[in-house]
C-alpha cells in the first residue's frame, strides 16, 4: 500500500513540473526567456505517459496486468490535470510583485 501514495506523489510532482521550471522537461534551455503553453502541454503529455509506463512497469512486477479500456485513460487523464492545477495556479494566476518590494 505504500508504494501506491509514492506512485501518487509522483504523478502528483510530474504534473506540476512543467510549470515549474522554464526548461523544456528540465533539462534544455529555452532561447526566449518564455516557455510557451504548447511546450507545457507537450510536457504534460509526455510526463503522463512516463507515469503510466512507471505505473504499469509496477503493476506488472505484481502480478498480472489488467487490460484497460478507453474510459480508464480518460479518468488518469483528467486526475493528471487536477493534479497540475496547483503548478498552473503558481505559474499562469500567481501574482507577481514586481516592484521588488
Amino acid at each position: 500500500m505504500p508504494g501506491f501514495w509514492i506512485l501518487i506523489g509522483v504523478a502528483f510532482l510530474a504534473a506540476n513540473w512543467p510549470f515549474v521550471t522554464h526548461r523544456l522537461f528540465g533539462l534544455v534551455p529555452f532561447k526566449t526567456r518564455r516557455k510557451y503553453p504548447a511546450w507545457i502541454v507537450l510536457e504534460l503529455l509526455v510526463l503522463y505517459v512516463l507515469v503510466g509506463a512507471l505505473s504499469r512497469m509496477l503493476e506488472a512486477r505484481m502480478g498480472p496486468v489488467h487490460s484497460q479500456g478507453w474510459q480508464f485513460y480518460v479518468v488518469t487523464a483528467c486526475l493528471f490535470l487536477v493534479f497540475s492545477f496547483p503548478g498552473f495556479v503558481y505559474r499562469f494566476l500567481w501574482p507577481r510583485n514586481s516592484s521588488g518590494a
